[in-house]
């Protein structure tokens, strides 16, 4: 892989480039399979012709769903689950079932609370993509 801002080589699982520090995918002027310099519109690179395109992204999201289950069911993690945040989804229900149990409803009450600050973060667009990073749809 390497830079798409300057050309030079990165790992593959490098979040942002050692030489010029731009985030990793970031730039338009360098091939990201082969590092050979590229028109900043070019759709595909001439040396190798890999696509230089837009990103090409999953099924979107629907951010009213998502900030509507928040809203709703975010004691339970039920928008975590829809977007794709896994480990935080199991960690709100399992702080709201068994810690409900546990503190007579109490930590229940605090994690609904969370959910509910969620799902308003995701309809004012404060979260606006999912768990694989693809932007929520309006």
């Amino acid at each position: 892989m390497y830079c798409r801002n300057c050309g030079n080589g990165m790992d593959d699982h490098a979040t942002f480039c050692v030489k010029c520090g731009v985030a990793t995918g970031t730039g338009n002027g360098f091939c990201p399979n082969c590092g050979t310099q590229s028109h900043p519109q070019a759709v595909a690179c001439v040396n190798c012709g890999f696509n230089l395109g837009p990103a090409v992204y999953g099924e979107q999201k629907s951010k009213l769903a998502a900030g509507l289950l928040g809203i709703f069911l975010g004691g339970l993690g039920i928008h975590n689950f829809y977007l794709g945040y896994q480990k935080k989804a199991i960690t709100q229900l399992l702080i709201c079932v068994v810690g409900g149990i546990i503190t007579c409803g109490i930590a229940a009450i605090a994690v609904e609370i969370w959910g509910l600050v969620e799902g308003i973060m995701i309809l004012s667009g404060n979260i606006s993509v999912d768990g694989k990073g693809i932007p929520l749809k309006e």
